[in-house]
């Protein structure tokens, strides 16, 4: 393993005093002020013991570590499971899932915190009450002194589905000393690509201690119930042309809205339907759709689409799988704007033909099998999105093909999850 900068760790302690009234404002700030603010200084509540840690930053992170999450659930039914986030969004989906375990009649093993801000008191806070017997970062939040906290604790600890994008290194590669001080208390890291390994052992990460074991993401698992409430839904819709734009962004909504309505002009029933990537945005989109002369039905207030509404608002959280399988193509956002684009499995898994913008660089890999299957549809801007829709909607069998390519990429490349979990069993002391 390769050894620790200590220096750098107090050099970014002394920045983060600095910065200390800029990050007791976001505390005072929390959209959720009570639990959230004395989690984000480590006074969290401890779980029941023993306990696994698992972080996702964020929503999406969240979505695409579930079947990690139920894996975890299922393989140690003696341990409980924390699950941290750092965003409210991402919370409010590990409660749904802990709800969706209460109503089923499972036993309460999954938990929410908040994680903390990375002061080292508050680090050290959090992991001492947290005491977990194995740690788990989801791709990529490496943050310093929770790390640190781990190793002085003795508490093993995996990053899974290890990304690191170009941009991200690029920026990582001017605080180096510090992230190869943070990597040392790795005790093993999964990454998601060859490419991707490579850039953690430029930081400083052991090659010992890191393998590329493929991405957990093609191990997403389409529950029955979920297929057929999409499919239920596509009924409801009507007899109608229907395509999805999911995780959509400021920018990119404005050409999804103008291909519609280009489309519109020879498919003049079809239907848009936009889902926003940020829930705090909900409002703006809906605003948004009525500037362009498309005022949008809202899923959260139970509205349907009228016979002839252009757009239909997926302004909910948690659905944006179901509202994949109700679509007949489906766009996949943050793709047309500098983002790096989103997960472009998730409608794959479900048989929707799968369509996107050129920026992909945070899904380079899972792209590049999708393109090689011939199971992705690139579009350059709203002009060749709307021309693009046009044709496919015309061409059925082309439809079929592109659904059913989609899924077999996913079927194909199932398997990280497996080797994650072989690995994650030799850390685990005395499973």
């Amino acid at each position: 393993m390769a050894r620790g900068k200590p220096w750098a760790r107090w050099l970014y302690c002394a920045a983060l005093l600095l910065l200390a009234p800029l990050a007791w404002r976001r505390v005072w700030r929390e959209q959720r002020p009570g639990r959230a603010r004395r989690e984000r200084l480590g006074l969290i509540a401890p779980p029941p013991s023993p306990t696994l840690w698992l972080h996702c930053a964020s929503l999406g992170e969240v979505i695409a570590a579930r079947p990690l999450i139920e894996a975890l659930l299922e393989r140690y039914p003696e341990h409980h499971l924390t699950v941290s986030t750092m965003t409210a969004t991402g919370a409010e989906r590990i409660e749904a899932l802990i709800a969706a375990r209460r109503e089923a009649g499972q036993a309460a093993r999954l938990h929410h915190r908040f994680l903390p801000l990375d002061f080292p008191g508050a680090a050290r806070r959090f992991v001492a009450r947290l005491a977990p017997a194995l740690a788990i970062i989801f791709e990529t939040e490496l943050w310093p002194n929770l790390l640190a906290a781990c190793r002085r604790r003795g508490i093993p600890l995996a990053v899974v589905n290890g990304r690191l994008s170009p941009r991200a290194f690029a920026r990582y590669r001017h605080i180096r000393p510090l992230m190869q001080d943070a990597l040392c208390g790795v005790d093993w890291l999964a990454a998601k690509s060859a490419d991707d390994l490579g850039r953690f052992r430029a930081l400083g990460m052991a090659a010992a201690s890191s393998q590329a074991v493929g991405t957990l993401k093609y191990d997403i698992s389409v529950a029955p119930e979920l297929r057929a409430g999409g499919e239920a839904l596509r009924t409801t819709l009507g007899d109608r042309p229907v395509w999805i734009a999911g995780s959509t962004h400021p920018g990119e909504e404005e050409q999804l809205l103008e291909a519609h309505a280009r489309l519109r002009r020879s498919q003049h029933n079809a239907l848009l339907i936009l889902v926003p990537r940020h829930p705090q945005r909900f409002d703006a989109a809906a605003a948004l759709c009525e500037a362009h002369g498309m005022p949008a039905a809202r899923r959260s207030q139970g509205q349907l689409p009228a016979p002839d509404a252009a757009v239909y608002l997926g302004d909910t959280l948690g659905e944006l799988t179901l509202l994949y399988g109700a679509a007949d193509l489906a766009f996949v956002g943050g793709s047309l704007v500098p983002v790096g684009g989103h997960n472009l499995l998730e409608p794959a898994a479900m048989g929707t033909p799968v369509l996107s913008g050129e920026q992909l660089a945070n899904f380079a890999d899972v792209a590049a099998v999708l393109d090689e299957a011939r199971a992705l549809v690139r579009v350059a801007d709203a002009s060749t999105l709307a021309t693009t829709l046009a044709a496919l909607f015309k061409d059925d069998a082309e439809r079929l093909r592109l659904g059913e390519a989609g899924q077999r990429v996913v079927a194909a490349n199932r398997g990280a999850l497996t080797r994650t979990l072989e690995v994650l069993d030799r850390l685990l002391p005395s499973k």
